[in-house]
This record gives structure tokens, C-alpha cells and sequence, in this order.
């Protein structure tokens, strides 16, 4: 039985994925701040769902994420959901400290200390949802494009690491575009927005086949490589933004 630990499962993507891998008989330790939306997920396979709970933000949480693998027999992929995000056209000071802290500080001791984990079991996979947001700095939402390009960079910088240090650790950096989850419930209207549940499952197939980067929906592949294609003085003059 293969076994994966999740951080950020109480919802959306997370959640969702945690309900396909129990389905596919897989061990899924879930984990999220908020225990009660956990507590109804491990009520729905008992069997296959363990949780706890580990909040990124918290200085401890690469110790806690070491402590509970250790108390669950040893993971063979580490799969960070945990993120946050909003539209900030104002720059709220509050809101670009708070991504910052969840999707740059909090990723970092999650994915960290994964790979040392994995360094000395001898191999072993990490998985991040990081987003499209990272291809290019988006004005309406800047902290949250930065830590995501962080994100990507970070997973390049690591699996070079790993190879460097000649180690089995593979990495999975999946992103999404606009998914209908609650991190978008802010009275935006997003444009091209996905189904969760369909998120999930072609994350779920992305780590199955040990995807190095997989770009969700043909239709964000396409923006992305366009996106890619765009130079400075283009691209700072393009309205990309979404809907008021």
C-alpha cells in the first residue's frame, strides 16, 4: 500500500485529492489547520484516512510534518496544497504579507524538510500545487503570482539539489489555473474556471506518472505559453486581470 501525507486537505484541491487516492487504496494522512473539516473527510474511508493537524505558519510545522510521518511508518510522496490568495489592487500591506507567509515562508518548511526526509530514506516523491499565476506577474494579485513563481523556482532549484547530491527524489509541480473552490469566493468573476474534483484527479494521475511540471487544461497551456512568449514591455501593458 502506497502512502501519501497532505497538507492543506481540509478543502478544494486538497481534499479532493486525498478522496482519490483513498479510493485508489493508497495510505492518506491528511493534514490542515482546520480539524473538524478533517475529521469529516477521515469519516468517509476510517480505514484508509488518518489526520492531523499542521498549520504552515507556525514555526514547528517542518517538525511537525517529520513528527507525524515517523509516527505513521514512513510516506512515499509529501504533497503541499496548503496556499492562500487574493486580488489586491489596492496593495493591502496585510493581505501581501499574510500570501507571503503561507505560499512563500509556510512552502518552504513544508517542502524542506520533506526533502530531507526523503535524503535519508534514500528517495521519495514531493508534490506541490503551486499555479499558472507563476508564469508571469499578475497586477491584480502580486503577492500572490510572486509566491508562486517562487514556488516553481524553488521545485527547479530542488530537483537540481537532488541531482546534485545524487538522489532518488522525484518532483511534481502541478498548476492550476482558476479552479471553483473557496479561495475564489471573493465576488470576483474568474474567467475559464475548472471543476475541483477534475483538478484533483488529473493531479492525482500527474503524481501517479511522477509528472515533472503538469499545466492543468489544454486551454491554460495554451495561456501559459503565450503568457511565456510576451516581452516586459508588452506584457506590463497588457489588462490582465480578472472581472470586477
Amino acid at each position: 500500500m502506497k502512502s501519501i501525507i497532505i497538507i492543506g486537505a481540509s478543502s478544494g484541491i486538497g481534499r479532493s485529492t486525498a478522496r482519490i487516492f483513498a479510493q485508489k487504496g493508497w495510505r492518506v494522512i491528511a493534514t490542515a489547520r482546520r480539524t473538524d473539516k478533517l475529521e469529516e473527510l477521515r469519516n468517509e474511508a476510517p480505514d484508509c484516512i488518518t489526520t492531523a493537524s499542521i498549520d504552515v505558519t507556525q514555526n514547528d510545522a517542518d517538525t511537525r510534518l517529520l513528527d507525524l510521518i515517523k509516527e505513521n511508518g514512513g510516506v512515499d510522496v509529501v504533497m503541499n496544497v496548503a496556499g492562500i490568495g487574493k486580488q489586491n489592487k489596492g496593495m493591502d500591506t496585510s493581505i501581501e504579507t499574510a500570501t507571503s507567509e503561507t505560499n512563500s515562508t509556510g512552502f518552504m518548511r513544508i517542502v524542506s524538510a520533506a526533502f530531507r526526509y526523503f535524503a535519508d530514506k534514500g528517495g521519495g516523491h514531493i508534490a506541490v500545487i503551486s499555479s499558472i499565476a507563476g508564469t508571469k506577474g499578475l497586477g491584480s494579485a502580486p503577492a500572490y503570482s510572486a509566491t508562486k513563481r517562487m514556488q516553481n523556482t524553488y521545485i527547479d532549484a530542488l530537483d537540481q539539489l537532488a541531482r546534485m547530491r545524487k538522489l532518488n527524489i522525484k518532483f511534481t509541480d502541478i498548476r492550476p489555473g482558476f479552479v471553483r473552490t473557496a479561495l475564489l469566493d471573493d465576488n470576483h468573476d474568474y474567467p475559464l474556471q475548472m471543476d475541483v474534483d477534475k483538478v484533483a484527479a488529473e493531479a492525482v494521475r500527474a503524481i501517479e506518472k511522477q509528472k515533472r511540471v503538469c499545466v492543468i487544461d489544454w486551454r491554460y497551456r495554451i495561456v501559459t505559453a503565450l503568457w511565456s512568449l510576451a516581452p516586459r514591455w508588452l506584457w506590463v501593458r497588457l489588462p490582465v486581470q480578472t472581472k470586477d
